[in-house]
């Protein structure tokens, strides 16, 4: 039975689509599907080799114009073809994630027409992959407080200042940046945004050691780096109305970001890999299961509803954080319960070759409580846009930049 809003044509079709996704995957997918042997440069390689693939058949940002590099869909066959890619390990390190779903909201709200058209072809067809220039040392959760500073020079600005939390800008051809171009009104107010070519003299990306033993984040420094004004997105001064375009397409796509895994059905059959020993038929552990199970498919249902309303629902889109939040929660607990099956497994995975690396995504998916929005900065921007409840006291609210104490 079709859901309300939904024609039994539009359904048919749609399902139409999904069967014709699912014989292109099964066909293509193999030779691209993600192995651990091979390193960095050996993945990014191949998740734009997938993007060229799925771009000549139409698969390519499936919902954007033909005319930007898309596939000239709907919203609704991006979603289908979402899921259905999700059932392969293909390749797509953060640098295409970031490009599709940042980089692409950004100048598809703000940008010029050309600036859409150029980056989008460039983006969509496996060309280019991307970074976010955001968090600074002292401006994380309090991004506005940021220091990095564009100062204009004709028809180019000079960028100084640091970035952190970079992630994947090692192999990133493009950024996204934000910086401060007017410190003499307040925080909120004198941002601009830029899309910023990474190859640029001036620009010194360094590695962070993470927990997990990798270096996917970067610090990234800045040194009279010039950026062409055309390569501002979005008015003078406008900076933090791109930015939170970004952020709030960041968040929703978040509950994608671990992909299969983080499927029920494959919990489940996880479960099942681990648990050999019969705990499947514990009632606490099919307890665990449902209550995954209940959160997979109400995060799916919302993101439906989200992307029904295409903007048309205020208080339905105040509360997009709610993907984020739930999600990243989520990914942990899964990640928690695998650890408990595996026992002290899940420790030695370097003497278990041919086991899932369950320790590893256990302490990667830690980060995804602070990537994109810390827990505690969603649930206060829910309390805000979406209760009404109201905001903090705020000491530098109207306070011009340079006049505050930090």
């Amino acid at each position: 039975m079709a859901e309300d809003g939904d024609s039994p044509m539009t359904e048919q079709a749609d399902q139409a689509y999904r069967q014709q996704v699912r014989a292109w995957l099964a066909k293509q997918a193999a030779e691209y599907v993600e192995s651990r042997q091979y390193g960095e440069a050996e993945l990014v390689r191949r998740s734009k080799a997938w993007v060229r693939l799925k771009q000549a058949s139409g698969y390519s940002g499936i919902d954007a114009p033909a005319g930007v590099g898309g596939g000239g869909g709907t919203p609704s066959q991006a979603a289908i073809f979402a899921e259905e890619e999700d059932r392969y390990h293909v390749p797509s390190f953060t640098g295409i994630r970031i490009g599709f779903n940042m980089a692409m909201a950004a100048l598809r709200e703000h940008g010029t027409e050309a600036q859409y058209r150029e980056f989008g072809r460039l983006t969509y067809g496996g060309d280019i992959a991307w970074c976010q220039l955001f968090s600074e040392p002292a401006a994380g959760s309090d991004l506005a407080a940021l220091r990095t500073k564009a100062v204009r020079d004709g028809d180019h600005w000079v960028l100084n200042g640091q970035k952190v939390w970079s992630s994947w800008a090692h192999h990133a051809d493009w950024g996204i940046l934000i910086a401060r171009t007017d410190p003499k009104v307040p925080k909120h107010q004198g941002l601009s945004f830029f899309v910023v070519d990474m190859r640029s003299p001036g620009i010194e990306v360094r590695p962070i050691r993470q927990i997990t033993g990798d270096s996917e984040f970067n610090e990234t420094f800045l040194t009279d780096v010039v950026v062409p004004d055309a390569h501002r997105v979005g008015a003078e001064g406008a900076g933090w109305r791109v930015c939170m375009t970004v952020l709030a397409s960041e968040r929703n796509m978040s509950r994608r970001v671990g992909g299969e895994e983080a499927r029920a059905d494959s919990v489940v059959a996880l479960v099942r890999k681990a648990a050999a020993s019969g705990a499947i038929g514990d009632s606490a552990l099919r307890e665990r299961l449902c209550d995954h199970y209940v959160r997979e498919q109400g995060l799916k249902h919302f993101g439906d509803r989200l992307r029904e309303a295409d903007g048309n629902d205020a208080h339905l889109a105040s509360t997009v954080p709610l993907t984020k939040l739930i999600y990243a929660s989520l990914m942990q607990q899964t990640n928690a319960l695998l650890m408990d099956l595996d026992e002290y497994a899940g420790l030695f995975s370097e003497a278990h070759p041919d086991q899932d690396d369950t320790f590893h995504r256990y302490l990667w998916s830690a980060a995804m409580r602070i990537a994109g929005g810390a827990d505690e900065v969603l649930r206060d921007q829910l309390a805000q846009r979406a209760l009404g409840m109201p905001a903090g006291v705020r000491a530098d609210k109207g306070v011009p930049f340079d006049q505050l104490p930090y």
